[in-house]
């Protein structure tokens, strides 16, 4: 929103759940009632000529639903075609969509990398939904005319990311020893403004429209390299010892939480070659710069809490 409103080109209108949200000045807020298929989206889109679709249902930890993946697929598959639908009924010319590396599957081997030409394998019950609601949004956009761009990143970092990111900082912050000396993955990320600045290039570009784009920082890093990075910036140096990767695992299927620890031990690599390509993309911020940013936030944070 932020730098929607620095551009100048763009008059940006965000739909809330909660008048709560925190949301910069001059931004106009629009409080919606969720990703519902009977919710009427004409006053929200009244005017309004790209949508960014960012919201879904996603980083339930403990998830209680009796059919985890019809309640995904209640919000994250219907809610987001209803929306195009709705927007395509508007007049809205074009919509963004922030989809999931994991339709493309849950990892890499050291040395490949996904790509926008591989068959989707989507790992989980909200890649699954991601996975068909890209499908969808496609067969709205054959039906109706409305432009769609689909974006999958991998893990997005910066100081207010949630799930295994938001994990990393609590636990260098608390200064807690982890058993990952011994790691030797790689896997791709993209700093949250470095998604930003895609997400921006996407709303107009020409080319865009109807593509499907992976996109990261363009440097692929070990889980053990990113905890230390992470920790040096923060100021809080990563406490880390080395345990062999298979007893982890065994650990991981002992305590339920093997798709956890296998985001920790595994690789996944991204090719962003062809957003690069396609739209001229160059990310603003280095991997470095991305995480020296992150942990400046943290430190100002924590010392506002300290006060």
């Amino acid at each position: 929103m932020r730098r929607l409103l620095a551009d100048g080109r763009h008059l940006p209108i965000a739909a809330v759940r909660s008048q709560r949200a925190s949301l910069p000045d001059g931004i106009e807020v629009f409080q919606v009632g969720g990703l519902l298929t009977d919710y009427d989206w004409n006053d929200a889109l009244a005017g309004v000529e790209v949508v960014i679709h960012l919201a879904a249902r996603v980083h339930v930890m403990k998830d209680v639903a009796i059919d985890p993946l019809d309640e995904f697929r209640r919000v994250n598959v219907a809610g987001a075609e209803h929306l195009a639908r709705s927007a395509a009924a508007s007049g809205v010319k074009r919509l963004v969509y922030v989809s999931s590396i994991g339709v493309n599957g849950l990892q890499t081997a050291r040395d490949q990398s996904y790509s926008e030409t591989d068959k989707p394998n989507p790992h989980n019950a909200y890649a699954i939904s991601k996975w068909e609601a890209e499908q969808n949004l496609s067969c709205v956009s054959e039906e109706t005319g409305l432009e769609v761009v689909i974006l999958r990143p991998p893990l997005v970092y910066g100081v207010a990311a949630p799930g295994n990111f938001a994990q990393m900082l609590k636990v260098l912050g608390a200064g807690i020893p982890l058993p990952l000396a011994l790691v030797h993955n790689q896997r791709s990320l993209v700093y949250v403004e470095n998604l930003v600045d895609a997400l921006i290039l996407c709303v107009t570009h020409p080319t865009a429209a109807g593509q499907t784009y992976l996109v990261s920082d363009g440097e692929d890093v070990s889980t053990p390299d990113l905890l230390r990075l992470l920790g040096a910036a923060m100021g809080h140096p990563a406490r880390l010892f080395p345990c062999p990767p298979a007893l982890l695992k065994l650990a991981g299927l002992l305590t339920g939480r093997a798709e956890q620890v296998e985001r920790l031990l595994g690789s996944l690599r991204v090719d962003s070659g062809k957003i690069r390509r396609d739209l001229n993309w160059k990310p603003p911020y280095t991997l470095w710069q991305g995480l020296q940013n992150t942990g400046a936030s943290v430190r100002r944070t924590n010392i506002i809490k300290s006060e």
